[in-house]
């Protein structure tokens, strides 16, 4: 929280163990220099700021590192939402509809033709859900066919758990998912991230 501003994000880096978990702690670590040290609050600046961070934290290794982080970060001030992604979208669920705000095609990380992250600003409404979440639900195979998930099931699911209290919709999230997975391995973390105003 930065004064009356509170930041709160999913995020989800690539790679797997040992070298994984390294680039979460740089990733992480990024972060909270772009808030704390660089007094950032705006989603886009933090995302820039933390990719720069990263980058050259990577490049001090022996080994090339190509690996990075996917994140949607949100700041709430009040009623006005401020949300940047690198890779991870913005669902807004108002009056039955979800309000999507794609991220930017790119990872915190290495990656050809960097661009700066791009801030948007949403006026939030009374009864307004968001959601933020990693690739994990969308991407997690099973059901009969033991095929993906996939986005658009993922929507309709979140659209038909609203007139549920957002702890109900925890249980019903996760329910589902263990019922589509069935016996199939968990291929990835799970991350989704839920807010009523």
């Amino acid at each position: 929280q930065v004064c009356n501003k509170v930041l709160f994000a999913a995020a989800d880096c690539t790679g797997h163990g040992v070298p994984g978990a390294m680039v979460s702690v740089v990733c992480n670590n990024a972060l909270n220099r772009s808030v704390r040290e660089y007094s950032l609050s705006d989603p886009g600046e933090i995302l820039d700021k933390t990719r720069e961070i990263v980058i050259q934290e990577f490049d001090k290794s022996e080994e090339v590192v190509n690996d990075g982080m996917d994140i949607a970060l949100c700041c709430l001030e009040g009623n006005v939402l401020s949300y940047a992604g690198a890779n991870n979208p913005l669902w807004v669920i108002r009056d039955g509809e979800i309000l999507e705000t794609k991220a930017n095609k790119q990872p915190i990380g290495k990656f050809d033709n960097l661009a700066p992250y791009t801030t948007h600003k949403i006026e939030l409404k009374k009864n307004d859900s968001i959601y933020i979440f990693s690739d994990g639900y969308p991407d997690q195979f099973g059901g009969v066919k033991g095929k993906k998930y996939k986005s658009a099931n993922f929507k309709k699911l979140l659209l038909s758990i609203q007139k549920h209290a957002m702890i109900e919709q925890l249980e019903m999230l996760d329910k589902e998912f263990e019922n589509w997975k069935g016996t199939t391995e968990q291929i990835d973390d799970v991350c989704v991230i839920g807010v009523r105003i």
